[in-house]
């Protein structure tokens, strides 16, 4: 079944697109508000997001800026009554992949949820560093074949240091790239880094990650370095 998220205020026409969705076959999760879509986002996997402009505490393109800011690719559908060209380009510009006026039929909108959330099942992405397998698409980690248990925060931590391997990254850029403008308090990150690191230790591998004194962290292996 398709999972996907949908972020918009409008209570009753949330209550519509969530209903025929589930007739579609289609699981849909909603949040009235940006932060709460967030929230969402964090500890959940969808294959994609609808998405409403205005909105309170956060509204959808900063949510949208926010996602492409911390790396996320998942496609997002941008739901609103804005319908001019400058409007629609301004929605493109935060990150956006498609842009559907208010109001609308409900089987265009499930066609495009559809073919959206079809593009993100076919990527398949999967970055290997050694003995490390991390899948992009499922939010998950593999160590010699074994699951790692990663929250989101974790697995983007990972990620991060993954894909930059075998060089180190500054503190600064990890916690702009996993946390973004919504910074925690400065333990934060050693925490993360130190159940990370207990996880990596935990069995025989060739993976190591390394405090490097000045700059931050990176870790490494004996082969040849991460490649998607």
């Amino acid at each position: 079944m398709i999972n996907v998220l949908l972020v918009e205020d409008d209570i009753d026409l949330a209550t519509t697109i969530v209903d025929y969705l589930d007739l579609e076959s289609i699981n849909c999760d909603h949040a009235s508000n940006g932060l709460m879509g967030l929230n969402l986002l964090e500890s959940n996997h969808y294959q994609m997001i609808m998405l409403d402009i205005n909105m309170p505490k956060m509204d959808g393109l900063t949510l949208c800026n926010t996602l492409r800011e911390r790396g996320m690719d998942i496609p997002i559908l941008m739901l609103t009554a804005r319908d001019s060209l400058e409007h629609k380009l301004e929605g493109f510009a935060a990150g956006s992949d498609d842009y559907l006026v208010k109001p609308f039929a409900m089987k265009e909108l499930v066609a495009r949820v559809q073919v959206l959330a079809k593009r993100r099942s076919g990527e398949a992405k999967r970055l290997v560093l050694g003995d490390l397998s991390l899948d992009i698409n499922q939010r998950s980690a593999q160590l010699k074949q074994t699951p790692l248990k990663l929250s989101p925060i974790a697995f983007k931590l990972l990620e991060v240091l993954v894909r930059a391997s075998p060089q180190a990254v500054s503190r600064q850029h990890i916690m702009q790239a996993v946390w973004g403008d919504e910074q925690p308090d400065s333990n934060s990150l050693k925490v993360h880094i130190y159940h990370l690191r207990k996880q990596l230790d935990a069995a025989h591998n060739n993976i190591s990650l390394d405090t490097v004194s000045g700059i931050g962290f990176a870790i490494t292996t004996n082969s040849k370095g991460a490649q998607l």
